[in-house]
């Protein structure tokens, strides 16, 4: 069982920097494991695998042209996030477990994509939800005390062209997609959201809340 915290939209910092509490509590057996719900303003960020070489410009340019950077302790290398996006944070237990988990992470990113008749799939080759040759959404995980923080990132109606401004991923031969473009239409963000919590029920179990805990104080939004 899972409890759903959706964050609204908020700064990466801060959202990462709540990640790491929620985490504490989870792995001190202080809180049930809990999905966390955001969207971030557009920010770049670079996973335990990235050297910089994935980016197309110094930091510095990126920070005078809007985009916040941070260098993670997820795996993989270089990302974006940005409005549109539709970004998971599940903080689970998954002990040794860590492919079982991303597999399952996967399966509900494409029980998502099925709900609106899109074919997705999984590949052992690149890590990601795909449609064709081009990428649906990202994950990057890192797992501490036995507990995962950081996620996965699914692109519903995100900006495609904040994608040029990096090699996502480090893959120079693939793209990235989102549903607006699959489906010709951008989607409501919250029926993403409920469509998202329903698949993960399916495959990590049944979650008894969709909102914060009663006694955790508002996250701030930005």
């Amino acid at each position: 069982m899972f409890d759903v915290w959706d964050l609204g939209t908020l700064p990466y910092k801060e959202a990462w920097d709540l990640q790491k509490r929620v985490h504490a509590e989870v792995a001190k057996g202080l809180r049930r494991p809990t999905l966390l719900l955001v969207e971030h303003p557009r920010v770049i960020t670079l996973g335990r695998k990235a050297t910089g070489e994935n980016l197309k410009f110094p930091e510095s340019w990126y920070r005078a042209n809007g985009l916040e950077v941070y260098w993670v302790e997820r795996g993989g290398d270089v990302t974006y996030h940005g409005p549109g996006q539709l970004v998971a944070y599940p903080i689970f237990p998954v002990e040794r477990r860590v492919r079982d988990f991303l597999r399952k992470l996967e399966a509900a990113v494409i029980r998502v994509a099925g709900s609106y008749g899109i074919e997705a799939y999984a590949t052992p080759g690149y890590a990601g939800v795909w449609v064709g040759e081009e990428k649906l959404a990202a994950f990057g995980v890192a797992v501490k005390e036995g507990v995962a923080l950081h996620g996965l990132a699914l692109n519903v109606n995100t900006d495609l062209k904040d994608f040029d401004l990096i090699v996502p991923c480090g893959i120079r031969d693939k793209g990235v997609t989102s549903l607006e473009k699959l489906l010709g239409r951008p989607l409501p963000m919250d029926e993403v959201k409920a469509r998202l919590v329903r698949a993960m029920k399916e495959v990590f179990g049944e979650a008894r809340g969709t909102g914060h805990q009663a006694e955790e104080p508002a996250a701030p939004r930005g």
